[in-house]
């Protein structure tokens, strides 16, 4: 059986944070505003895996009220979103997502975001499929003050 999830996730960019996407820490002096890492990337990874599965979505799991989640590494939530599929009879086949910012690239960074969530998927890079785009100077994204991520997800019973 194959499913297929979607998920998206957004957060304000903010000075004094470290801005982590797809597990890979960027050399800026601002960063992503949230109760974790704000890795808004993994997030919409996490968001797509779970909804293919049928599951509530990554603030069911890990709300923002709960200290544990304070500044934890997005890598360890995804990690733990892997487990809820496979207690399930699922495993991911494949992700696709788009990483949507004007600053700062990403295009260099780009593989080095593709192993690290291939260690946390399981999944081996060439199943893993990112882009990265600006939003043109549209909106608050396109003027800098956000980033966006898009994911989709094929997940197969196992």
């Amino acid at each position: 059986m194959l499913r297929i999830g979607h998920g998206y996730d957004i957060h304000r960019l903010v000075p004094g944070r470290p801005l982590v996407l797809g597990g890979v820490r960027f050399a800026t002096d601002y960063g992503l505003e949230g109760h974790s890492d704000a890795d808004a990337l993994t997030h919409a990874i996490c968001d797509a895996l779970l909804g293919a599965a049928g599951l509530p979505d990554i603030g069911h799991f890990f709300p923002n009220t709960e200290a544990e989640w304070k500044n934890v590494d997005s890598q360890l939530l995804l990690r733990r979103v892997i487990r809820e599929l496979a207690a399930i009879g699922f495993k991911p086949s494949n992700i696709d997502a788009t990483v949507i910012a004007e600053q700062p690239r990403i295009q260099p960074q780009l593989m080095a975001m593709k192993e690290a969530l291939a260690q946390s998927t399981g999944l081996p890079a060439s199943a893993i499929g990112l882009k990265a785009t600006t939003n043109e100077g549209v909106d608050g994204i396109g003027q800098g003050a956000a980033i966006a991520a898009h994911a989709v997800v094929l997940i197969e019973s196992k």
